[in-house]
C-alpha cells in the first residue's frame, strides 16, 4: 500500500479547517470517554514500507489469540511479507505481466500465508538483512518487480527464475525460515502456527457494495486485491453492525479503507467526515465536536465508483469510545509507531468515517450476529 508516501497527507485538521473556513471545525477540542479496549499488543512501525495490511492483520492474529487464551506473541509480519511477495511474482508472470505487483496487499494476505506456511515469532524472522534498524522496501521492491519484468522480456523463463527471485528475499529479507527454537522447543513454521490453535477458515472479509448482490460474495474490485479473494457483501447498515457486534463482544476487527481524507488525522488521534454546510458556532462548550455528514449507502457507492474512497490503508479496531456529544467512536490501532502522536499510534474514528471509507473488514465468524450469519449461510 501506499502508507508511508500518504503519511503526509495527515496534517493537522486545525490547518484544514482554516483553508475551508469553516469555524470552530478543530479537532483538537474533542474529549473521548473510552468505553471499552480488547487486549491488544504494542503498536509497531511499518517504517518506510507499503506493508500495513500484514502489520495490520498481524496485531489483529496477535488479539485474537489472547482472546482465545494464549500468551501474548509478537509475531514476524515480515514473514507474511516475504510469502506474499513469493506468490506475487507467481501471479505477475502467469499474467504475463498485466497485473498488480507492489507492496500492498489484504488481510487474507496472512490469513492465506498463515494456511500455506505458518507463522513465526518476531524474534525468529525480522526481515532486515540490508544495513538499516528500519523497514525499507523502496529498493526491494524496485530490485523484485525489476527483476521480473526483464524475464518477461525474454518471454521463455529458465526452469530457475524462481531460485533466483527467491534468492533476492533471502538478501534483503533473510533466509527462508524452515525450523526454530523457541522457548526450548524446535518448530517448523506449520507446526508453530497449529500450536496457536488459530484456524484460518474461521476468519472472513466483509463489504458494502450495491455493484454486487448481497448476502452473496464477490472478488472484490481493487488493486491490491492482487489474489482476487471473495468477501462478502452485506447492506452498509449490517456491515456497521458486525464491527459493533465484533467490538461489543469482545472481537477485534481489521479495517482496510482509505486515510488519505482531509478528516483524518492521526496527528490529532482523529478520523471525521466533517458536514461542511453546518456551522459549529453555535454549539456549546460541552457539545464541542465536529459535526458530521450523514452517509447513505448510496453516498457511500458513489465515493467508491468515483475514486473518492480508495483502498490505501489497514488497520486494527481495538475498542470503542464516545467523544463529549455522545457520538461513538472506534478506537484504532494504527502502525505508524507510538512516537507518530500523543496517543501512542492510536486514534479514535467516528463511525460516519467508517461507514464511508470502510472499503472491507476481517472478523472471526464467531463475532457476526446470528440473523447475518444466517442471511449468508454460514
Amino acid at each position: 500500500m501506499k502508507l508511508f508516501q500518504r503519511y503526509i497527507l495527515s496534517v493537522s485538521f486545525i490547518l484544514f479547517a482554516f483553508l475551508i473556513s469553516v469555524s470552530a471545525q478543530d479537532l483538537s477540542g474533542y474529549k473521548f470517554t473510552k468505553v471499552k479496549e480488547i487486549k491488544n499488543t504494542s503498536v509497531k512501525n511499518q517504517q518506510r514500507t507499503g506493508t500495513c495490511w500484514s502489520f495490520a492483520t498481524t496485531s489483529f492474529i496477535e488479539s485474537e489469540l489472547i482472546r482465545m487464551g494464549k500468551e501474548p506473541l509478537d509475531l514476524a509480519e515480515m514473514f507474511f511479507v516475504r510469502h506474499a511477495y513469493i506468490k506475487k511474482a507467481e501471479n505477475y508472470i502467469r499474467f504475463h505481466g498485466n497485473a498488480n505487483f507492489s507492496q500492498g496487499g489484504q488481510a487474507h494476505d496472512v490469513m492465506n500465508a498463515v494456511r500455506l506456511y505458518g507463522v513465526v515469532p518476531q524474534e525468529v524472522y525480522q526481515g532486515l538483512n540490508y544495513g538499516s534498524d528500519i523497514h525499507n522496501h523502496s529498493e526491494l521492491s524496485s530490485v523484485l518487480k525489476g527483476f521480473l519484468d526483464g524475464l518477461l522480456k525474454n518471454q521463455v523463463l529458465s526452469p530457475v527464475w524462481e531460485k533466483a527471485y527467491d534468492a533476492i528475499l533471502d538478501v534483503y529479507l533473510g533466509d527462508e525460515v524452515i525450523s526454530f527454537n523457541y522457548k526450548g522447543r524446535a518448530y517448523t513454521p506449520s507446526e508453530f502456527a497449529i500450536s496457536t490453535v488459530l484456524d484460518p477458515d474461521d476468519y472472513l472479509e466483509l463489504t458494502s457494495y450495491t455493484h454486487a448482490p448481497f448476502y452473496s460474495t464477490f472478488i472484490l474490485e481493487v488493486p491490491d486485491n492482487w489474489s482476487f479473494d471473495k468477501y462478502y457483501n452485506l447492506p452498509l447498515d449490517e456491515l456497521i453492525q458486525v464491527i459493533d457486534h465484533a467490538l461489543d463482544n469482545g472481537y477485534t476487527v481489521c479495517w482496510d479503507g482509505d486515510v488519505s481524507e482531509k478528516g483524518f488525522s492521526h496527528s490529532n488521534g482523529v478520523a471525521v467526515v466533517p458536514d461542511m454546510t453546518i456551522s459549529m458556532e453555535d454549539v456549546p462548550a460541552s457539545q464541542y465536536a465536529v459535526k458530521e455528514k450523514i452517509i447513505t449507502q448510496e453516498l457511500r457507492q458513489e465515493s467508491f465508483t468515483n475514486y473518492s474512497t480508495t483502498d490505501d490503508h489497514l488497520m486494527h479496531l481495538v475498542g470503542t469510545a464516545t467523544a463529549q456529544n455522545g457520538q461513538r467512536f472506534y478506537l484504532t490501532k494504527n502502525s505508524w509507531g507510538t512516537e507518530s502522536n500523543n496517543m501512542g499510534g492510536k486514534l479514535y474514528m467516528s463511525v460516519p468515517y467508517a461507514r464511508l471509507h470502510t472499503i472491507a473488514v476481517m472478523v472471526h465468524k464467531d463475532a457476526l450476529p446470528e440473523d447475518i450469519k444466517e442471511k449468508l449461510n454460514l
